[in-house]
């Protein structure tokens, strides 16, 4: 059962763990040991070597502090590690590390291991927000509420139809975020400028063996200056955040004192302020606002990452550096979604009250289109029209005036615009799209449950034989 939001807390998602300093390095090594074990298995370097190397790529056997001395002293991301690595493994195999390689084919692999961790924890947080949203689309489908365009109310649908919409942006943000993983999940090991000229006659297959044990794909062009596949994610995540972000508006809207028709979970002990004791503030609301600006924020960043000087610069650190920010909050965001989605309060009380404020206007429409059968739409259209702006600029009660129209009396009768003023006679499909929605929403989130399933694979390295 899934735990229940209590006041001053929300779930972590885990995402910013991902990219402490720590795990990164981990991820880091995972890649030295499967250059090594790659590299000997195709006789680039003895089988000793290789085992000694792999074995040796683990955190808890390293000097870290001196690792974090040596940065410090010589402004190198890798360059310590590695030196701290190669005096772990020792003599005679110590000289074999990071054997033809270049820092990024090390750094940008292993963050590219981080990033699968996070894309699939964000596809994992994504499911289970769509499996709340199809639940309360589904329990909403005929609530009957306010349609509203420009601010004003429009015609009547349901609520459901409304968070269908939410749901039907979320479920295309899965498939492209699904879509673009084996783009993002590739190796890049192809040397000091991506040309294999360090592994000699064993060119591309090393890192085609590497890219194998780490359970990613080779690049095909291993330029260091290629980083469109991380902008690709930035930009998506980008995209949920806007989703998001209007959810979280729309709730924030609804939940206004003069609408009142949600309310986001405010759990017992909530306190909105210190001097007004009856506010109950949107405050997830507040927050995915804030968040989700902030994700948007990071695109242009990561799409000026794109420009790179000749066949490599210091652009992709500043490309990582934004969209290991975007994913954490994209993970906050998320947690928080679902929370609103898991335990929306939905008032249909006030949504009908708030239908009834323009004394039957909002069903303008289907009285024209109704009276158009009889003397054609826009003779139709100009006679409630006329009403329309009479009640909204005299005070005057729509439903009044229309009854006091002869152009109107002597085709519907009062008991045929009782029936056509009710909101619930003019929501078209709003049910059934609904419903249908959530149906859809629910196999997306299973189909996204089983894409994770199936693409499970640990990436530390395992011994394999080359060829």
């Amino acid at each position: 059962m899934t735990e229940r939001f209590t006041a001053g807390r929300v779930p972590d998602a885990g995402i910013a763990q991902l990219f402490a300093t720590e795990h990164r390095w981990q991820s880091w090594l995972d890649v030295e040991a499967a250059l090594a074990l790659s590299e000997a298995d195709l006789g680039m370097l003895p089988t000793e070597a290789g085992d000694a190397i792999s074995a040796a790529c683990r955190t808890e056997r390293l000097d870290l502090a001196r690792v974090q001395e040596g940065i410090a002293r010589t402004s190198h991301p890798l360059m310590p590690l590695i030196t701290e690595l190669t005096r772990v493994v020792g003599e005679p195999h110590g000289g074999w590390v990071h054997w033809g390689a270049t820092t990024q084919n090390i750094t940008q692999t292993g963050d590219v291991l981080v990033l699968r961790e996070a894309h699939r924890t964000i596809l994992a947080q994504l499911g289970r927000v769509m499996v709340s949203l199809a639940e309360l689309t589904e329990q909403s489908a005929e609530v009957v509420m306010a349609g509203r365009t420009h601010g004003q109310h429009a015609v009547p649908i349901t609520f459901g139809f409304k968070t269908a919409s939410w749901l039907d942006e979320l479920e295309r943000h899965g498939t492209r975020l699904q879509e673009l993983a084996p783009r993002l999940s590739v190796a890049i090991i192809g040397g000091a400028v991506g040309t294999f000229a360090s592994f000699g006659k064993h060119g591309d297959r090393v890192q085609e063996a590497v890219a194998d044990r780490l359970g990613l794909r080779p690049m095909r062009v291993p330029a260091r200056s290629i980083t469109d596949h991380f902008a690709e994610f930035g930009c998506t995540l980008g995209l949920l955040a806007g989703t998001a972000g209007r959810i979280a508006r729309e709730v924030y809207t609804l939940m206004k004192t003069e609408y009142g028709e949600v309310e986001e979970p405010v759990p017992a002990g909530t306190v909105g302020s210190s001097t007004m004791p009856q506010k109950r503030n949107p405050q997830l609301c507040q927050d995915i606002l804030g968040i989700t600006a902030e994700i948007r924020a990071l695109v242009p960043l990561m799409l000026e990452s794109l420009h790179n000087e000749h066949e490599a610069d210091h652009t992709p650190s500043g490309m990582f550096d934004a969209l290991a920010r975007a994913c954490i909050l994209t993970g906050d965001t998320l947690e928080r979604l679902d929370l609103i989605a898991r335990e929306l309060v939905v008032n249909p009380e006030r949504m009908r009250r708030n239908l009834d404020l323009t004394g039957g206007a909002i069903n303008a429409e289907t009285v024209m289109l109704e009276l158009g059968t009889k003397i054609g739409r826009q003779r139709a259209h100009d006679i409630v029209y006329q009403a329309a702006q009479k009640s909204a600029t005299d005070h005057s009660t729509f439903s009044s005036l229309l009854a006091e129209e002869p152009g109107i009396a002597q085709h519907l009768t009062g008991a045929e615009m009782t029936a056509l003023l009710d909101p619930a006679s003019h929501i078209g499909r709003s049910a059934d799209i609904a419903r249908s929605t959530a149906t859809e929403g629910r196999r997306a989130s299973a189909s996204i449950h089983c894409w994770l399933a199936g693409t499970d694979r640990g990436h530390s390295p395992v011994r394999k034989t080359a060829g």
